[in-house]
């Protein structure tokens, strides 16, 4: 049985999701940053970690500088 890469508990074929090359429950499917839940296919990951294209995504590993990857008014510290 596979294990869910979030909480590390066995993800049963009726509650997965596969996203990232991996089966995760769809509550653990979050973003790294804000917590939004993400749905397969529709978002971003760095280093295997899940990410929402905007703002998050763009803000962290994105361009930097005013005007480039269209979150520059989203500045995480």
């Amino acid at each position: 049985m596979p294990k869910c890469p979030k909480c590390e508990k066995e993800v049963y074929f009726a509650e997965k999701v596969t996203s990232l090359g991996k089966d995760w429950h769809r509550p653990c499917l979050k973003c790294e940053k804000c917590s939004k839940t993400l749905t397969p296919g529709s978002h971003a990951s760095h280093e295997g970690k899940p990410y929402c294209h905007n703002p998050c995504y763009s803000a962290l590993f994105g361009p930097k500088g005013f005007g480039r990857g269209g979150a520059e008014s989203h500045a995480f510290k």
